[in-house]
């Protein structure tokens, strides 16, 4: 990204970055929810609701491990109910279950 100054994939390399942090033999929490955070503004700035949501899900996780069910259901909600199609694609499935789940 930085010698091409390519950006449109950003918001995704950080979400994944965060993902690798937490796979880690360390798994580093602290370096995920900040790669999470850099991608959710990133997606925002670039008005990407898709990567979006994917980085809102990926936090949303680490808060639900962490026991933060209800911070991870109010960072997800919003962006799930912004999408008014495609509830049949494998994100949106998966945040409906993840809202599902943050619920009970």
């Amino acid at each position: 990204m930085e010698a091409t100054e390519e950006r449109w994939y950003e918001a995704e390399v950080n979400r994944i970055a965060g993902e690798i942090a937490l796979m880690s033999s360390k798994q580093d929490a602290a370096r995920a929810e900040a790669s999470f955070e850099r991608a959710l503004a990133v997606a925002r700035q670039q008005q990407a609701k898709s990567w979006e949501l994917r980085a809102a899900m990926s936090m949303a996780r680490l808060w639900r491990d962490q026991g933060k069910p209800q911070q991870a259901r109010e960072l997800l909600a919003p962006v799930y109910g912004w999408f008014t199609e495609g509830f049949d694609t494998l994100d949106l499935r998966e945040a409906k279950a993840l809202l599902g789940e943050l619920a009970t």
